[in-house]
């Protein structure tokens, strides 16, 4: 599952590495990203994921997917074998300063109808992290602005007329009923509250290993994609 600022597209260096190792692989468009639309009405995103399975498997999600993923984990535990939480975004965790002014930023661009300047704050805020031009590949710049961008398209028109729903209680005070084996991974760079919310996790789910990625922010697995192939196919087994 795939974080908020992207769709499937960030999953494809990892789906070439995990299918030449001979796993199959599920990266989907979450609703009201990539090519999924989005559409007016309450839904659950973990019923969504949960209806793609036809058995256990490797959970893997990055930061709104981790949301997900750990949810599914703590909901069907029977269908998670394992779990990686890339960076995952937990309910009940309180956010910084800095990610409540960047949503700020974001949504005085949308008000004003500029797409592209609520686009540029995002990639500021979770890849770029104070680096000079030049440092962040133009490649995955570029393609994380198509991703954010396109995820505006389809959710804008729908607005608050589409409503997820969640499971009760947040899951940052049930980490210690997780039964999948567990890594959590963050990249060295990303925002600080995110690192310390992985290192929470990582240290609160039972029997869990944390791995910090350098040179990477907040999606380890488009940035460094070698390093976090290595990790996770080690994990797999």
């Amino acid at each position: 599952m795939h974080s908020g600022i992207a769709d499937s597209r960030m999953w494809a260096p990892q789906r070439a590495a995990l299918e030449a190792a001979g796993h199959r692989v599920l990266a989907p468009d979450l609703r009201g990203y990539g090519e999924r639309p989005l559409e007016p009405g309450p839904f659950s995103y973990v019923d969504d994921v949960r209806s793609l399975l036809d058995g256990p498997a490797a959970i893997v999600g990055n930061s709104f997917g981790g949301r997900i993923a750990l949810d599914l984990a703590l909901a069907s535990p029977e269908l998670v074998e394992r779990l990686v939480l890339v960076a995952p975004a937990v309910a009940g965790w309180e956010l910084s300063d800095e990610v409540e002014s960047g949503w700020v930023e974001e949504e005085d661009a949308l008000a004003r109808g500029d797409l592209e300047a609520a686009t540029e704050s995002n990639l500021r805020l979770w890849l770029d992290r104070g680096r000079a031009p030049g440092e962040v590949s133009p490649e995955v710049r570029e393609l994380v602005r198509e991703m954010v961008r396109r995820s505006f398209e389809l959710q804008l028109p729908v607005g608050d007329a589409a409503t997820p729903t969640w499971s009760e209680p947040p899951a940052l005070e049930r980490l210690e009923a997780v039964l999948a084996p567990t890594l959590v991974v963050v990249g060295e760079l990303d925002v600080p509250t995110f690192r310390a919310l992985a290192a929470h996790v990582a240290a609160r789910i039972p029997g869990a290993r944390l791995e910090r990625v350098p040179e990477a922010a907040h999606m380890p697995s488009l940035e460094q994609p070698d390093l976090f192939n290595r990790l996770l196919l080690s994990f797999l087994g």
